[in-house]
């Protein structure tokens, strides 16, 4: 008996074809491109958030020739 619920539990797990036991996306392919243009996105901005966490986007002070920085 044993044997048999766990052949028929591994026959279910392997005829449902599903990916993940939450999915990340809806199933409807509209829906599913909305949220994919929401995340990408989201994701196009993490190189100008990285670039001003590290200070990338700042103008170099250590620049090889003098500037007058005051008001002329």
């Amino acid at each position: 008996m044993r044997r048999a619920m766990l052949a028929g539990l591994l026959l279910v797990a392997t005829l449902i074809p599903v990916g993940c036991v939450v999915p990340i996306y809806h199933a409807q392919p509209g829906d599913r491109a909305r949220e994919l243009i929401f995340v990408s996105e989201g994701l196009r901005h993490i190189p100008e958030i990285w670039e001003r966490i590290w200070g990338l986007d700042m103008p170099d002070v250590a620049t090889p020739y003098r500037t007058h920085g005051g008001v002329i």
